[in-house]
């Protein structure tokens, strides 16, 4: 850390605060935050939904939010009837019977829960996934290699984690497009039709319950795993002290893997990309790296997307339960906090040169996947992802570039996520 934090500097009112939630703003956030970050670092708003909420844009007080218990995740502590009006958390949750899930609960029925999905979502299983993940981008990148243009949106950034999280969890690959059409429509983040969001999660929500129920009765009565048992079997053979999660909450698990776990790969794929493509020295840098067979840069790199330009701008909802002090501000119990990752990971408190892109920087504990107990538990299957996405494309494709003009290009709506519409891209055609 360079420096202790400074305390806020009194609004300038020669500088109005700039104005959150435009187009303009989602399409470079980063001199809002900034001006947030010096002048309210903690920033009481009103959101597009209506809601009221603090914003949260420091380093150290987002790192704090974040692992600050008296900062509960269970809607419930919200003082106003907005979840249950779907003004927060993921539409349609509370009708499916999906809340019991890693992002709404806090300790003890956190800790009990994590616990059991530990057992399944291991290390060792996501490694042992990783000659699949190439198969599947290699698949994908067949698909358009000799057509010299694509969408990487579409065509890749968007297939390659709804495919990879379905087989992982064991959805036949017969029914794996009608999970690619449901996640088309909670990532439009309104842009499809009314109430679309919640069908779709409504949809899902009974396709899981009823496959749990067959793979539950079709489990073979053996205390270990067997080779190659996928993570939904997993999940309902995982115990603690004779415990299993139930089918609500086996349920509930592999809806958040898929609602959490998809989106935020598709944004570092498809944000790290255009990272990359208008950041040519950069680019070249990790193009050598890979050629000479290395490993470190790509790492690094990756860590580097996700500080600069992460897929999770804001965290996911969090409600005091008591009063407390947070960056000088006093937040009164049942007020909703929003940590702003995006704006933390730009702290020049924390990082030195934070608007600058360094594939190389070694210092960066980035909040791009939390902190605390919190802390994202499919991050490793996503640096998984993102890592073999953007070397394979780097390799496969050396001389991708951007299609058009880049302010032609626009960012999705949405609270949480951060990520393109589109990344049309051409290239020269691979000959078969």
């Amino acid at each position: 850390m360079t420096n202790q934090p400074s305390h806020p500097t009194p609004p300038n009112p020669a500088t109005p605060a700039p104005e959150l939630f435009t187009w303009e703003f989602a399409t470079n956030p980063y001199p809002t935050y900034a001006w947030l970050r010096e002048h309210a670092p903690v920033h009481r708003t009103r959101l597009p939904s209506g809601v009221e909420a603090w914003l949260v844009t420091r380093y150290a007080d987002a790192k704090q939010a974040l692992a600050d218990p008296r900062l509960s995740k269970n809607p419930a502590h919200h003082d106003e009837p907005a979840h249950a009006k779907g003004k927060t958390g993921i539409p349609g949750e509370r009708k499916a019977e999906l809340m019991t899930h890693l992002l709404n609960i806090d300790p003890p029925d956190h800790t009990r829960l994590r616990r059991l999905v530990s057992k399944a979502f291991t290390p060792r299983r996501v490694a042992e996934f990783t000659p699949r993940v190439q198969e599947l981008t290699n698949d994908l990148i067949d698909r358009f290699a000799a057509e010299g243009s694509a969408d990487l949106i579409h065509d890749f950034a968007f297939p390659l984690p709804i495919y990879a999280i379905c087989d992982l969890l064991g959805v036949p690959r017969e029914d794996q497009d009608d999970f690619r059409d449901w996640a088309g429509m909670m990532i439009r983040h309104g842009g499809g039709p009314r109430g679309g969001v919640a069908r779709s999660v409504k949809k899902m929500r009974s396709y899981l319950a009823d496959l749990i129920h067959r793979k539950r009765e079709a489990l073979p009565d053996t205390p270990d795993p067997l080779p190659g048992e996928d993570l939904l079997s997993g999940l309902i053979r995982a115990s603690d002290h004779g415990e299993h999660l139930t089918e609500n909450e086996a349920a509930a698990m592999a809806f958040i893997l898929l609602f959490a776990g998809f989106e935020t790969t598709v944004n570092l794929i498809g944000n790290g990309m255009y990272a990359l493509l208008t950041h040519p020295e950069q680019r070249a840098r990790l193009e050598k790296s890979l050629a000479a067979g290395e490993s470190g840069l790509l790492e690094t790199g990756v860590e580097e997307l996700l500080r600069y330009d992460g897929p999770v701008e804001l965290a996911t909802w969090r409600f005091a339960t008591r009063p407390l002090t947070l960056g000088e501000q006093d937040i009164a119990a049942g007020d909703p906090v929003l940590v702003v990752l995006a704006a933390a990971d730009r702290d020049p408190e924390r990082f030195a040169d934070p608007d600058v892109l360094d594939l190389g920087r070694r210092d960066n504990q980035h909040l791009g996947y939390g902190h605390g107990i919190h802390y994202c538990l499919g991050a490793p299957l996503a640096r998984l992802e993102g890592q073999t996405a953007l070397a394979t494309l780097l390799t496969r494709l050396p001389d991708l570039q951007l299609a058009g003009d880049p302010a032609d290009l626009r960012w999705r709506g949405g609270l949480i996520m951060r990520g393109l519409r589109t990344l049309p891209v051409e290239f020269t055609p691979e000959r078969r």
